[in-house]
């Protein structure tokens, strides 16, 4: 119960890892506030009295306020927001990518995290701190993770949370990213529906040293411990979750037990 009477937000929590992540703090007592866009993020509060589902657009600043107020009149304040609504914006590349889907994935992947840290950030404060979490992506870090605006708002939001943290410093309250790799949510669905489909499901993930994707379980772990005191000295900082995918630069990969070539 690392989290009794702890109030507790999380966007993009109608499916995938805010799901997950939404359940799991609800596990450890919180009093969560599951938000999404979409009405499936009913399911995720079925049954579960310290849950709440709230239908809203992460990147629309309107909304941000009305969740905020929503927890701290529900609930009495907040103590940890997990900014993880995110879009993909597709597979386009830099040259036939519009300026209409660059604003559309920055409104929603960037902006509104940073609308969650201006709105949240200050009712954290006065609770006598706690913590914000944001989903960036390995994406984020280098290419060949995503389409070039999903990759440029992920990268945003890690410096967002090194920015967040310095205006916080005093306040207690940390800031933190963390970088999935590949995981099985609402963006990547059909790709993981494909692979079965056609046979090829062990082919998904299988560029990181664990040779498989991850699921939102292990994302939402992550999750629980940065927020939680645990991670007390832990600030500013993106954590990347990906198998190991990123710890290496692209090679030849070589099977356990075999040569190289």
């Amino acid at each position: 119960m690392r989290f009794k009477d702890k109030v507790v937000i999380v966007t993009g929590a109608g499916s995938g890892i805010g799901r997950a992540t939404a359940r799991l703090f609800a596990e450890e007592g919180a009093m969560v506030v599951a938000a999404d866009l979409r009405g499936a993020v009913v399911e995720t509060v079925a049954g579960q009295d310290n849950m709440l589902a709230v239908q809203m657009d992460a990147g629309a600043e309107g909304d941000v306020e009305r969740l905020v107020a929503t927890a701290c009149e529900r609930f009495g304040g907040i103590d940890v927001f997990y900014a993880n609504a995110g879009i993909s914006g597709g597979a386009s590349g830099i040259f036939d990518s519009t300026a209409e889907l660059w604003t559309e994935v920055l409104r929603v992947n960037l902006i509104g995290p940073a609308l969650a840290i201006k709105h949240a950030g200050p009712r954290i404060v006065e609770r006598g701190g706690g913590a914000i979490l944001c989903t960036a992506s390995v994406a984020g870090l280098r290419s060949g993770a995503g389409g070039p605006a999903y990759s440029a708002s992920k990268a945003g939001v890690i410096n967002l949370v090194q920015t967040a943290a310095q205006q916080l410093a005093t306040s207690n309250v940390r800031v933190n990213a963390i970088c999935p790799g590949l995981i099985e949510t609402g963006m990547t669905v059909r790709a993981f529906e494909y692979a079965r489909e056609v046979g090829k499901e062990d082919k998904l993930g299988r560029l990181n040293p664990l040779r498989r994707a991850g699921a939102p379980e292990e994302i939402a772990r992550v999750a629980l411990f940065l927020a939680s005191d645990e991670a007390s000295y832990v600030n500013g900082q993106a954590w990347v979750v990906d198998g190991g995918l990123s710890s290496s630069h692209p090679v030849t990969r070589q099977e356990f037990g075999k040569p190289a070539f």
